[in-house]
């Protein structure tokens, strides 16, 4: 069994490291006669990439995407989708140190323990750049979601820290809106203040996570296979499958704890010439199935476990150690992760949407 695949009929595989010759993905289950160029996967792998901002790691990567197969004259085949993006920035030295330290709250001693060996530069799978691939399989999705039915995917940071956006509204925000700053918040006066914050923490050395919102608009009705592969299920699964996610949740998520039934109920109505809700709370999805709606999640980043602070720590063999992680590391991801979750999202919706055609 392998845990780099995802996805039954359009299934997806990725391979690589973040400190290898470079990484990729390979795409099975694309209908043929899409119109597919590289040009129609970069612009997520362009938002995804690094040394973007000061907010985020110095690495100088391009992450140039090349499609190895799986088209020909511009158009898909049917035939699986070879995707490779080279490793152009690598510095593995400047993991030297780290080798030998697990370096708290990352992956290096779960890895070290299951496998008995690891990728000691970088992470390797456990690396961010593992994500390259989704990225570039996920825009594939997005375009045969996009002509298909006219779906639109949009995230957003929603929050820094202990610092909150202002009002959105997730019917009309536009990618480009989002991307009007480089902390991708689209509450101007949040952003500013989020880039202090973010920056006052990467000259101490420190990180730190937030919060992202996504939104799902024009899904059709009836994605979504209950009982186990509930349409929501799929989506968290997606999400916390993400590097440092740690929460996930959909509508009204937590604060439905909160409601009562009568309050937190979406009463049918006719909107637009079909039976749609008056609210949203259940955010687009009932019985695990998509209802017509917005299909509305939230996801929580936790701060990047990476930091070049001194910590006190230990060695693999035990012994107390100080860890001051060299190399170039994000002070903050969430904004990084926007076109990661929209591409994940749409990863899930095409695989659902394929699924439910063949059921006709």
């Amino acid at each position: 069994m392998s845990g780099s695949s995802f996805g039954s009929l359009y299934r997806v595989t990725t391979f690589g490291e973040s400190h290898c010759a470079g990484v990729g993905a390979i795409v099975d289950g694309c209908p043929p006669g899409l119109s597919l160029t590289e040009a129609d996967i970069q612009t997520q792998l362009t938002r995804r990439r690094p040394g973007q901002s000061k907010v985020n790691t110095p690495r100088d990567e391009k992450d140039r995407v090349k499609i190895l197969s799986g088209t020909e004259n511009g158009v898909t085949l049917g035939t699986p989708i070879g995707l490779f993006v080279p490793n152009e920035d690598q510095r593995p030295k400047d993991y030297g140190e780290m080798s030998r330290i697990p370096r708290p709250s990352h992956a290096d001693f779960t890895y070290e323990k299951k496998y008995g060996v690891r990728a000691s530069s970088g992470g390797g799978r456990s690396s961010a750049r593992e994500t390259i691939g989704r990225v570039a399989a996920g825009a594939i999705a997005e375009k045969w979601l996009r002509e298909t039915f006219g779906i639109e995917i949009v995230a957003w940071v929603s929050s820094c820290g202990e610092l909150d956006a202002g009002a959105v509204c997730p019917e009309t925000l536009t990618r480009d809106e989002v991307d009007q700053n480089i902390i991708r918040c689209p509450d101007p006066a949040a952003a500013e203040k989020m880039i202090e914050r973010v920056t006052a923490l990467r000259e101490e050395g420190d990180s730190i996570g937030g919060t992202l919102t996504c939104v799902v608009r024009n899904a059709p009705v009836g994605l979504g296979e209950p009982v186990f592969d509930k349409l929501e299920a799929k989506l968290a699964q997606a999400m916390m499958s993400i590097p440092a996610t740690k929460g996930f949740e959909i509508g009204s998520g937590f604060a439905a704890a909160t409601m009562t039934g009568s309050a937190h109920n979406d009463a049918f109505v006719m909107k637009n010439g079909r039976l749609g809700t008056r609210t949203n709370h259940s955010g687009g999805i009932q019985g695990g199935i998509s209802n017509g709606e917005p299909i509305l999640f939230r996801i929580a980043i936790k701060p990047p476990a990476t930091i070049s602070r001194a910590q006190p720590t230990a060695d693999f063999d035990g012994k107390d150690t100080v860890l001051e992680a060299k190399g170039r590391h994000d002070p903050f991801v969430v904004n990084r992760a926007v076109p990661i979750v929209e591409t994940m999202a749409a990863l899930v919706l095409m695989d659902m949407a394929l699924i439910q055609r063949a059921r006709r």
